[in-house]
């Protein structure tokens, strides 16, 4: 014996009473023609069975279907009803009458009655319950559904609103398993796919007018344009009539299995409100013989059957699990090991407009260039567009920007990495050639002061000046001035190394001759005094050895800076900036400041030499110009050091050349230019007498 319990809403008790002896719900109201229809086809179905001699050979099924009014209340009395019996013949110790019960169609309808009767090892098989919480074995081990499982509509449902590119939707949810249940799996399975659900409204048929009108608010002033209704169709009928009523129009709507099919969405008054609505159905075919018996239904005719019931008392829920097989219209017929069965959808889709698919997002996917930022207190979908940072870019519609690679930068669309453009100091622009300029034109004066000093060199002024230490530093003054040409180009292994150590040595030497010089005039004038004989003890020998013993010592450190840690070529990759600084890095820093340390105290002891020596005669004092020189080269490394750590780019370049430069013309017009005005200008204090005379006027 099999139960049936269906939603039939009958309030002709007559049409139920054809088909069983128990009492009708008299709380029932209204007839479903469908589900009166589902009772038929189960009887059909039985028949069928019953006159198929290969099926069941020599077994018979009978049925006794009970109305549930869609009640868990109801569905439960008559689950209850069914297997507990109330025939007389039946006693205690013989096993309840019905031994398989086919309910129901509503998910909390068979979540009630699945819950009661799984300890009692009754199998229980619904038509239409797709709540994804009855496949829980643990929970309902006798259930068994011939519909899919909500679990695999609710990842169905994501995947279609994807594929349309809809990242924002609203969502409706009947106020029991079905709808929470739906909605809840379907909101994980989006969650991963970055669509956002604006709002989620509970419906249910016998809620009061005024929630009711609370959700269609929802839906009027939210700017979704797709809705997802996870809801049967009897309780999303009221929503539909108010949303017709409202005149809301143009949202595409998604609808679950429950009521994608109905009839009443699809009337001309429906249709202008919800003509637009997409969704999955269960697999659908046609059963020949089942049309005849659906057109001879009536409530007049009876419909006396024979019920055989040792069968179905002996079969248990372990037998349905074994069911595999092939329907006469080629369906497979199978249930899992959650009781559910193959997985199979149709999609529906019934439309007004022709060949538009709405748009459904809260913000525009963000151009390229530009990157997503959310907004405070509105789902991750709902963001703006900033453009992305320099040095970044986004040329795909990912939600962040991308670094360049370190060579490259973001060009001004922020859409595309391009090469970065490598600086450094050349001949041809403007700052080079000012340089260059002032290279040469130093060169070329110390030049000229030489070939003055080598003409005059019989002179008195010149001799007084040592003219062998006057010449030497002038050449070395040249090679100062000459120096920065090997700064300025494109830094090469060679041109590193030979800029730093030939800038090192030369202001060695220059600044070698000019303590040379300080120490004479100190010692000619000593020289003067009684019994002093300073003078002998310091000529040409010892004059050339101070010269080429300071300079030697910094050759020697050079030798060592180029042998443990080189200059060379270096690109700087500034984090902010679209250019690649090409530069000489120094290599060994304390080398760096070794060599510019050394040089500074060869200029200490020439400056405190030359302030000692400030009283001596006027006509002959040298030492007063040595110490302007001295002073002037002193204060321009001083302020070097700072100036050149912060200066960016190749104006680090420029400002070591700078100082190469004014140190040189410092040194040159304070020692030179007094000495060559006398030699070319006024001729007549070139005399031995004017040089030898003491504070002459």
């Amino acid at each position: 014996m099999i139960g049936g319990i269906f939603p039939i809403f009958n309030k002709q008790e007559n049409i139920l009473a054809s088909f069983e002896k128990e009492p009708h719900n008299a709380e029932c109201k209204g007839f479903d023609l469908r589900a009166f229809r589902w009772t038929r086809m189960m009887m059909f179905a039985i028949d069928e069975i019953n006159k198929d001699d290969y099926l069941l050979p020599n077994i018979s099924l009978g049925y006794k279907i009970l109305d549930s009014c869609a009640s868990p209340t109801n569905v439960l009395r008559a689950a209850f009803t069914l297997v507990s019996g109330s025939e007389e013949n039946y006693s205690s110790c013989h096993p309840p009458p019905i031994s398989a019960l086919i309910a129901e169609s509503g998910s909390t309808q068979s979540l009630a009655v699945a819950e009661t009767l799984g300890p009692f090892r009754v199998p229980m098989v619904s038509y239409f319950s797709t709540c994804a919480c009855l496949s829980n074995k643990r929970k309902y081990p006798t259930f068994f559904r011939t519909i899919p499982s909500d679990y695999h509509q609710a990842k169905a449902l994501a995947f279609l609103v994807k594929q349309f590119g809809w990242t924002w939707i609203g969502a409706l949810q009947s106020d029991n398993d079905y709808g929470r249940n739906g909605i809840s799996a379907f909101r994980k399975e989006v969650e991963s796919l970055g669509v956002c659900i604006a709002f989620v409204g509970t419906i249910l048929r016998t809620y009061p007018q005024s929630k009711i009108l609370d959700v269609v608010e929802i839906i009027r002033r939210s700017t979704v344009k797709v809705i997802l209704a996870f809801v049967p169709e009897g309780d999303l009928y009221p929503l539909m009539q108010e949303v017709v009523k409202q005149n809301i129009t143009g949202k595409q709507w998604v609808a679950s299995e429950a009521w994608i099919t109905a009839d009443r969405p699809s009337t001309p008054e429906m249709f202008q409100s919800f003509g637009g609505t997409i969704g999955f159905v269960v697999q659908k075919m046609s059963i020949l013989k089942l049309g005849p018996v659906l057109k001879d239904i009536s409530p007049y005719h009876n419909s006396e059957s024979s019920f055989i019931v040792d069968f179905w008392e002996t079969v248990v829920s372990e037998h349905l699990k074994k069911v595999n097989f092939v329907d006469a219209v080629g369906e497979k017929v199978s249930f899992d090991e959650n009781g559910d069965p193959p997985v199979s959808y149709e999609v529906i889709n019934w439309q007004l407009r022709e060949g538009r698919t709405p748009r459904a997002v809260c913000s525009e996917i963000c151009p390229l260039g530009t990157r997503k930022a959310p907004i405070k207190g509105l789902p991750v979908c709902c963001f703006e567009c900033i453009s992305c940072a320099d040095g970044s870019i986004s040329n795909t519609t990912a939600t962040d920007c991308i670094a360049c690679p370190e060579e490259y930068w973001s060009n001004e669309r922020k859409n595309s990495c391009v090469m970065k453009i490598t600086e450094f100091l050349t001949y041809t622009e403007s700052m080079g050639i000012v340089l260059i300029a002032l290279s040469l034109f130093g060169a070329f004066l110390t030049f000229a002061a030489m070939v003055v000093f080598l003409y005059f060199r019989d002179t008195p002024i010149v001799k007084a000046n040592n003219s062998e230490l006057s010449l030497l530093l002038l050449l070395s003054l040249i090679f100062c001035f000459l120096c920065p040409l090997t700064f300025i180009g494109e830094p090469t292994v060679w041109s590193c190394m030979l800029s730093h150590t030939a800038f090192a040595v030369t202001f060695a030497l220059c600044i070698s001759c000019i303590l040379g010089k300080t120490i004479l005039v100190v010692t000619a004038f000593r020289a003067t005094l009684p019994r002093n004989k300073m003078s002998g003890n310091f000529g040409p020998v010892q004059q050339r050895g101070i010269v080429w013993s300071c300079t030697a010592i910094q050759i020697v450190i050079c030798i060592l800076w180029l042998k443990i840690s080189p200059p060379f070529p270096d690109k700087v990759f500034e984090l902010h900036n679209k250019k690649i600084i090409l530069e000489c890095n120094t290599g060994s820093d304390a080398a760096f400041y070794a060599v510019l340390g050394y040089i500074g105290l060869l200029a200490m002891v020439c400056l405190i030499l030359a302030f000692l020596a400030r009283k001596l005669p006027d006509n002959f004092n040298e030492a007063k110009y040595i110490t302007f020189s001295m002073l002037i080269f002193c204060a321009v490394w001083i302020t070097f050091i700072p100036a050149y750590a912060s200066s960016p780019g190749k104006y680090t370049v420029a400002v070591e050349i700078f100082a190469i430069l004014s140190s040189s013309f410092g040194l040159l017009l304070c020692i030179f230019l007094p000495k060559c005005y006398i030699i070319l200008i006024k001729p007549e204090r070139n005399t031995r007498k004017h040089v030898m005379v003491k504070n002459v006027k």
